[in-house]
């Protein structure tokens, strides 16, 4: 069975194909790979040597970072990429990228993550695969959302499965194809996710009495789009979020998933104006007052996003983006208005 140094030789003989699978907002620009971060964002601060010997001084698939001035091999590239707890969870992804038998002994050395772990999270989170071209995608072009595959934080499990639960279809799958979206904290480490099961004949939520549930540990994390600025955007909803990132699209945003949720979140470091997408039943009010209070407290402008009809999904599905960008514009600062698309 292939050992780390094995594996990591064999990924850098496939330099680009890695890059491309994981990387894909990059770009070749000559001898490298040329992308923002480990997470696949746009930018130029981390590059990836693409030609080059198996190892030793100039070997294919060693990266740099400038930005942070963090570097290593095409597996450390691959365990920041998943975010990964462990190198046991990097390996097994990289056999799965190079179509490697896993070890046997891979169940008995890991033990099974216990039920609504991180560790649970984090594994099927790395069972998943690329958004692209897949049911998730689909479904949320459905919803006027598009531009996914570059969202690291994005993938998509054909068979994920189902805990029965009170009020769902007695004929339901134990497994049915699914959006995973990965909940991180402030280093970005994943401490949850969230699953949306979809129906596989008709690019729809699937029929259950819950079809988005997540498991791990979400107080204070969210799903983050974007490295953390002094202005962004918070909202509950996946969707809600990515229809504000479809006009705002160098913004960055999280989705708390939750009014609960929501007046709970740990403001990252940098943050200065906090935008938020609420949503205007009693919970999200509450909410919203809760997190006011907190921003306050922190030296943060907290600044309320109002969406047309029941959220900006919902406004994006309807009335399309020229009509989103209006909506938003008289609500944003000057300085924020001129990201809009």
């Amino acid at each position: 069975m292939a050992r780390a140094a094995d594996l990591s030789r064999q990924l850098a003989r496939h330099t680009e194909a890695v890059c491309r699978h994981y990387l894909p907002a990059g770009h070749r620009d000559g001898r490298y790979w040329i992308v923002g971060d480990v997470h696949g964002a746009q930018g130029h601060s981390l590059y990836v040597r693409l030609n080059g010997p198996d190892r030793g001084k100039g070997a294919a698939g060693k990266w740099t970072d400038a930005a942070t001035g963090e570097h290593g091999d095409l597996l450390d590239l691959i365990g920041a990429h998943c975010g990964h707890a462990t190198l046991a969870d990097t390996l097994a992804e990289a056999r799965r990228f190079l179509s490697l038998p896993q070890p046997l002994y891979a169940v008995a050395d890991t033990g099974r993550a216990p039920h609504g772990s991180p560790a649970a999270a984090r594994r099927l989170f790395a069972a998943s695969g690329p958004i692209g071209a897949t049911l998730a995608e689909h479904y949320l072009r459905t919803r006027a959302i598009g531009g996914v595959r570059t969202e690291p934080w994005l993938r998509f499990h054909p068979r994920c499965w189902v805990r029965p639960r009170p009020g769902d279809p007695a004929d339901t799958p134990r497994a049915l194809p699914a959006l995973i979206a990965a909940i991180t904290d402030a280093d970005g480490i994943i401490t949850g996710v969230q699953r949306t099961w979809l129906d596989p004949v008709g690019c729809t939520k699937a029929r259950l009495a819950r079809p988005r549930r997540a498991l791990g540990t979400l107080l204070g994390n969210g799903v983050r789009f974007g490295s953390a600025g002094p202005v962004m955007i918070f909202g509950e909803g996946v969707e809600t979020v990515l229809s504000l990132r479809m006009v705002l699209p160098r913004m960055p945003m999280i989705a708390g998933l939750s009014a609960h949720h929501l007046a709970a979140l740990t403001f990252p470091a940098p943050l200065r104006r906090l935008y938020v997408a609420r949503e205007t039943d009693r919970a999200g009010r509450m909410a919203f007052a809760a997190l006011s209070e907190r921003a306050g407290a922190c030296g943060i402008a907290l600044l309320p996003l109002e969406s047309r009809l029941d959220d900006f999904n919902s406004d994006l599905c309807a009335d399309g983006i020229e009509a989103l960008v209006e909506c938003l514009r008289p609500q944003l600062m000057a300085q924020d208005a001129a990201g809009l698309r």
